[in-house]
């Protein structure tokens, strides 16, 4: 029996396991084991956020890096990732010994605030 998606749901899908993509990075990279439920809290806030939104803001947020970057950060935050490892990351993040590319740098910031 085939599914009905939603229109848009592919960038909602993408979006979701490209944001999924850069956790698994961010934690890696900082050498810590990610908070596997908050980091699934993250990506159902990030569908749901998404869901939310007309089709053509959802592909003008896929097509937007900054923007893209923006919403990740809604959701990490939402989710209460900032709060997971926060002084290990806090730490790492001000003697500048986070190795992550520049992207990441809003998700780091979360952690400072």
């Amino acid at each position: 029996m085939a599914t009905i998606e939603k229109p848009g749901s592919d960038d909602v899908l993408r979006l979701c396991a490209e944001f999924r993509r850069h956790l698994e990075v961010f934690y890696a990279r900082l050498k810590l084991a990610p908070p596997y439920h908050s980091v699934e809290k993250a990506v159902a806030r990030l569908s749901a956020t998404l869901n939310g939104l007309p089709p053509t803001e959802r592909a003008r947020l896929a097509a937007d890096p900054a923007l893209k970057w923006s919403r990740f950060r809604d959701a990490f935050v939402e989710s209460g990732l900032h709060q997971k490892h926060r002084g290990i990351i806090a730490g790492l993040a001000r003697s500048g010994r986070a190795d992550l590319p520049a992207d990441y740098r809003s998700l780091l910031e979360a952690f400072l605030s």
